[in-house]
């Protein structure tokens, strides 16, 4: 009986960690955040978005600078989970956009600073409304209705929140309104699908469009807007627009616009080799940009004089990572969100002149523990290609008597354990932010390597093009690779590493364990896709008609996408498995988790279930990540043990 001791003790002991980790995720997700800022046109008040309450809400408070922060104003409109929230020109209204029921599709709604007049002027549970920008002057905002059937176009509208009037704006497949002149005779357009995106300048009085630069096919341009131009141009406005046009990574590009749509050469005006142009904002006279660096997924700031091209680095960033900034319209000041892995993202403000920071927003206590900050690590793939993640190394337990014989012998030593997580997108990125998940399962013991294998983004155009279509074989390879890094690099044992993901993600675990069944011990499948063909039929319109590129159509390409649904091999999956999907996800809808649980239950295999009601394909709620940070460590401690 002696002899078994320790082994029992080990459980024991591995039972209580994981409970203490699952305690301490819960904890970690309660601690709220603040982000979204929007400001008014003086930059003395600010607007925002923040899950103090446990479910986003709005709130409305005064920037002071050099003093505490003061209370915010909670805004209450309804019961669902607040996306954004952006404040018009006049500064007499809020434009906020909802998550239906908590889903996919969204409404917009408007209502006064104070809280008063709220109305919804867009949006249902049947159909999506995407929140644009205000006009540059006066109340009126942009909203977009994507298409609901195949071959119907999407429409924007100019919307008046006092009479609920709408004009036409423009007209297209896949558009997003981007910026208006101040005029409102010129429309900044964004079309195209995944990957493929570019811009184009409709003139509304001529009903002609102007696309700006080459749109070569594997290009992309994400922002873009209208200012005056410098004195040294000719034409009297200047799109900026953030593009990989001409460029391997994301950066800066201007081109003159004229009064008639007419357009002059593009200039390049600044681009990084070791960055990629993530956020970019103006002020009103189009004298300083603000643009906003992603540098293997940290940000850097800088502020840049379209007047004299001198471009002023901002230092001392009081976090990792920078969200949603913007520039107040006098360019003297700055709002942005920012986080790390040790804090939730909070608000902070820059003075643009001083070059100082100053908190805006309250921060929440966090748990009286250490947390991991995770190391950024590199390796090559089989085929040479350099891949990054995240490494949040294990927790060593402490060291702890048994309660049993002393004479028993010592406890042995916990076996190495490792969790392999993928992002979303996959044109999304791995980036050192506040993950409750990640800290939680770091420690229960178990090491997380969060990588950026090929598909995602922060690493330029080829790099987001390798897993396209047919490509996507070898991106599942990194995901087998990753699992290879972690154990000969002595992070895990070989039978003792689980792969973990959401959205793409998840599709990437699924994928990974009917595939390479031999790899991993257990997996975590978070709302992701199971069987192409039935993600196509079933996930919203408009999402399948962007997909096609990064995906395969679902007609011409249906035999590599038949080849790519780990629903073909699901009869191999031998991991352990469970799968979380929201209840209302439109997204991937969640058809894609029923059939597999229902395949593999039908085999008697080890699959657990876990759906979120009342969440879509994001799960904003804070009492449902807690839920799932719970279940994810004690299923994969349980399995990994």
């Amino acid at each position: 009986m002696s002899a078994r001791m320790p082994g029992g003790a080990t459980h024991l002991a591995s039972s209580a960690t994981a409970r203490q980790a699952a305690d301490l995720g819960e904890r970690l997700v309660a601690a709220w955040g603040s982000w979204g800022p929007t400001m008014t046109r003086n930059a003395r008040r600010v607007a925002f978005v923040s899950d103090r309450h446990g479910s986003p809400e709005v709130f409305v408070q005064d920037v002071v600078v050099d003093a505490e922060a003061p209370d915010p104003v909670r805004i209450r409109l309804t019961d669902d989970p607040v996306i954004r929230v952006t404040w018009s020109s006049d500064g007499e209204w809020l434009a906020v956009a909802i998550a239906t029921d908590g889903g996919v599709k969204q409404q917009v709604w408007v209502v006064r600073p104070d809280g008063s007049d709220a109305a919804q002027i867009a949006g249902s549970r049947w159909q999506h409304a995407e929140l644009g920008p205000w006009s540059r002057s006066g109340h009126r905002v942009v909203i977009t209705l994507p298409s609901t059937e195949a071959e119907q176009p999407a429409r924007s509208y100019l919307v008046d929140p006092v009479s609920g009037d709408r004009d036409d704006l423009a007209v297209g497949e896949l558009i997003h309104v981007l910026d208006l002149s101040v005029e409102e005779r010129l429309v900044v357009l964004r079309d195209g699908q995944r990957g493929h995106e570019f811009v184009v300048v409709v003139d509304r009085l001529t009903d002609e469009s102007h696309a700006l630069f080459s749109d070569e096919p594997d290009s992309s341009a994400e922002i873009a807007f209208l200012r005056p131009a410098p004195a040294s141009e000719t034409s009297p406005l200047v799109a900026y627009v953030a593009t990989e046009d001409g460029l391997p990574r994301r950066g800066l590009v201007a081109q003159p616009v004229g009064p008639h749509g007419w357009r002059g050469e593009p200039r390049r005006i600044l681009a990084r080799d070791d960055a990629e142009l993530e956020y970019l904002d103006a002020d009103d006279a189009g004298r300083t940009l603000l643009l906003v660096w992603n540098v293997d997924g940290r940000s850097e700031l800088d502020l840049l004089n379209t007047h004299d091209a001198s471009r002023t680095p901002v230092p001392d960033l009081p976090g990792h990572v920078v969200t949603d900034p913007v520039l107040s319209r006098d360019g003297r000041s700055v709002l942005l969100a920012v986080e790390g892995p040790l804090r939730p993202r909070e608000l902070w403000r820059l003075d643009t002149n001083a070059l100082t920071w100053s908190r805006v927003t309250g921060v929440p206590e966090l748990p009286d523990v250490p947390l991991v900050e995770p190391t950024l690590e590199r390796f090559a793939a089989r085929d040479g290609l350099e891949i990054t993640g995240w490494l949040y190394r294990a927790v060593e337990p402490a060291a702890s008597s048994t309660g049993g014989d002393p004479g028993a012998g010592a406890v042995p030593p916990e076996p190495r354990r490792a969790l392999v997580h993928l992002h979303g997108g996959p044109e999304s990125q791995e980036r050192p932010t506040f993950s409750p998940q990640h800290q939680a399962l770091a420690s229960a013991g178990i090491t997380v390597f969060a990588p950026n294998i090929r598909g995602s983004s922060g690493y330029g155009r080829d790099f987001v093009h390798a897993d396209d279509l047919g490509l996507r074989w070898n991106a599942l390879s990194d995901v087998v690779d990753c699992a290879r890094f972690l154990v000969s690099n002595g992070y895990a044992d070989r039978s003792r590493v689980a792969v973990e993901g959401r959205s793409y993600g998840g599709y990437a675990t699924l994928a990974s364990l009917a595939f390479t069944p031999d790899v991993f011990a257990a997996g975590v499948a978070v709302c992701g896709m199971s069987d192409f063909a039935t993600f196509y039929r079933d996930t919203e319109p408009w999402i399948a008609a962007a997909a096609a590129t990064k995906y395969g159509h679902p007609v011409d390409d249906a035999a590599l996408l038949d080849s790519l649904s780990p629903m073909r091999a699901i009869d191999d999956v031998t991991a352990p498995l469970l799968v979380v999907h929201g209840e209302l996800d439109t997204n991937v809808p969640i058809g894609e988790a029923h059939q597999v649980v229902e395949a593999l239950t039908a085999r008697s295999h080890d699959v657990e279930y876990l759906e979120l009601a009342g969440e879509g394909h994001e799960y904003r709620r804070a009492a449902s990540r807690a839920e799932l940070v719970r279940r994810m460590v004690a299923f994969v401690t349980e399995h990994l043990a």
